[in-house]
């Protein structure tokens, strides 16, 4: 047997070996934390009405545009960090499933 077809002949099991091991590669350490506050992001408390958060959406997003003229980097993730807030407690039932969720790490 050749080197080329010793190679292709023992590739398949390696690629089987890292499929195997694909568990090993998992990060346990994210599924163990505690998920944003989403609340505390848009400064509101959880009782708040719908009315409520998009001011405080609106009050954040323009002091984050201000911001972003002086550190674009810290500004950008904090503008996510808001958006991604306001698009679940802006919505009753993603807000509802947030609720639930977010129940289990309190």
């Amino acid at each position: 047997m050749m080197w080329d077809e010793w190679y292709d002949f023992q590739q398949p099991e390696d690629q089987e070996q890292s499929d195997d091991d694909s568990h090993v590669n998992f990060d346990f350490f994210s599924v163990l934390s505690k998920p944003k506050d989403y609340y505390k992001i848009l400064e509101v408390d959880y009782d708040a009405s719908e009315e409520v958060i998009r001011s405080n959406y609106i009050r954040l997003a323009l002091n984050g545009i201000l911001i972003k003229q002086k550190d674009e980097d810290t500004a950008t993730s904090k503008f996510q960090e808001i958006n991604e807030a306001y698009q679940v407690l802006s919505d009753p039932v993603k807000r509802s499933e947030y609720d639930k969720r977010d129940a289990l790490f309190m």
